[in-house]
């Protein structure tokens, strides 16, 4: 009976501190591995790092996109730079015309 009374006693002064730490344990869980915590903080900042990235690059790519475009409307367009590119590209030749191949080159 009074092992009893003496193994309550201890429990109820031990709980205290114990359920302290169970719930500083679970803080510190959730602030490193939780929905907001320091790992997914670092996967969105990598990945928000990727897609700047992509989107440079795109925007670059959009940038050579547009010159080509604005290089082919009719007021900027050169016909014989036009005739030229074409024969190079598709290999086209008038009738009665002469082609010398150059080697290509190693």
């Amino acid at each position: 009976m009074i092992l009893l009374r003496e193994l309550r006693r201890r429990s109820v002064a031990v709980m205290g501190p114990v359920l302290g730490m169970a719930v500083t344990a679970y803080f510190l869980y959730n602030l490193i591995e939780g929905n907001r915590g320091l790992l997914a903080w670092l996967r969105t900042t990598q990945e928000i790092a990727a897609t700047k990235a992509q989107v440079s690059s795109l925007e670059k790519k959009e940038a050579g996109l547009r010159r080509k475009d604005y290089e082919l409307t009719p007021d900027h367009l050169d016909p014989d730079l036009l005739d030229e590119r074409v024969r190079a590209v598709l290999g086209l030749v008038r009738p009665g015309e002469v082609v010398i191949r150059e080697p290509a080159p190693k």
